[in-house]
């Protein structure tokens, strides 16, 4: 379910201490006796801080919402992956900083907590959980092993290439950024090219104006070392895609170029699902209780562009699809035609207190997965890796000259 933001709500859920201690950070609301006011209730705060001007309320606002974003779940695992990496030389400060916030009664005490008095974990946190929100990752395999640079003369290589591409060929980028962080075994590098100029409509100090500003788009870089995988979310035209992927391959994998990327090697084996007998694999405590295929697309490898998209209600019978597919095949040969997008809908736990959600996965041929990078996510990619669907490669030896570099 979604989570919507109101500043009264807010105030009502984070306790008034903490609430006090950043309000006196700010030198605000000091005739304010918080100790005096009822949890919960926030009315008189509220009043006091409607009465603040614009220019005050607006930056503390935003900084509420990044709390809130992060008051949840998937935020407390974001802030424990950032943790790990920030205290990774004194693993009794990082032992003690999650059993400290495990004890708190609620996310938002440990969201509002994290902000006050832990604000070297409170930027990679916020950034890891917008990219565990983004949907629509393409991943690139065989990217080779070498561990990522992350010095500032590579980062502004990446910052450079990224800005003078999208400048020359859409007419933006004027400016970029490049933002590195590791998350558990995985390099995340969040970038933010200049877009387009725009103009809102907005109210200034009580005027209702147009108002022109210059936000920036964004650019997500997700590799495995490990793996040799890179998956790249970018909200854009899809020819930029393979160009972005090969700046990232040479300025921060220091490749010569893009490794090759197979025409016949898929990373998603999608023609399994097209038969009735395929059986999902994940384990009995993975939450997991069914996955059933809801809709598939055909494509004709005789005739370019003809294509068959079958779709069923499998509320009642889990195969409907398959029954589809069965009557089709009586009238077309169906050996011509491949698998090249499934839409999948799994039941998954995620509190054991409410019943299971229904999570929508669709995979498109070669490289497209809806699937987010959040806790959920990464356990069904894990299903799916584990079903044949998207198969590790044997393992390779390493190039002596990437070894040592490791």
């Amino acid at each position: 379910m979604a989570r919507h933001y109101s500043t009264r709500s807010f105030f009502r859920q984070v306790p008034n201490a903490l609430l006090a201690r950043y309000f006196a950070e700010r030198g605000l609301f000091g005739d304010l006796d918080f100790s005096a006011l009822k949890e919960t209730k926030p009315d008189e705060l509220f009043e006091a801080w409607l009465a603040l001007p614009e220019d005050q309320r607006k930056p503390m606002d935003a900084e509420f919402q990044d709390i809130f974003e992060l008051s949840c779940e998937k935020g407390f695992r974001a802030i424990i992956d950032e943790a790990e990496w920030q205290k990774q030389s004194d693993p009794e400060a990082l032992s003690e900083f999650i059993e400290a916030l495990s004890a708190l009664p609620n996310h938002y005490h440990r969201a509002m907590v994290t902000y006050l008095d832990h604000p070297e974990c409170w930027k990679g946190a916020t950034r890891f959980y917008h990219a565990d929100t983004l949907p629509y990752w393409r991943k690139r395999k065989n990217m080779g092993h070498r561990p990522a640079a992350v010095d500032d003369d590579s980062i502004r290589q990446l910052a450079t290439q990224i800005r003078n591409y999208f400048h020359r060929t859409e007419g933006r980028g004027n400016n970029c950024i490049v933002e590195p962080f590791r998350r558990g075994e995985l390099d995340y590098f969040f970038a933010y090219p200049e877009d387009y100029s725009q103009q809102s409509i907005e109210w200034v100090d009580g005027e209702f104006d147009r108002r022109p500003h210059n936000p920036a788009f964004e650019v997500i870089f997700v590799y495995s070392q490990k793996e040799g995988t890179l998956d790249l979310n970018f909200r854009g035209p899809r020819k930029a895609v393979e160009p972005l992927q090969g700046m990232f391959a040479t300025t921060i994998l220091k490749l010569d170029e893009l490794p090759p990327d197979p025409k016949d090697e898929r990373v998603y084996n999608l023609d399994l699902l097209g038969k009735r007998a395929f059986d999902f694999t994940y384990d009995v405590g993975s939450g997991i209780e069914d996955v059933v295929v809801r809709k598939l697309r055909l494509s004709s490898r005789a005739t370019k562009g003809e294509r068959i998209t079958l779709e069923a209600d499998t509320s009642r019978n889990p195969d409907a699809v398959y029954d589809l597919l069965d009557r089709l095949g009586k009238s077309l040969p169906m050996h011509l035609y491949n698998v090249t997008q499934v839409e999948i809908a799994a039941s998954v736990v995620t509190d054991p207190d409410k019943p299971p959600r229904t999570v929508p996965i669709r995979l498109t041929y070669p490289n497209s997965c809806s699937l987010k990078y959040d806790e959920v996510g990464i356990k069904l990619r894990e299903m799916l890796e584990a079903s044949g669907i998207e198969p590790k490669k044997p393992a390779e030896a390493e190039p002596a000259e990437e070894a040592s570099e490791a």
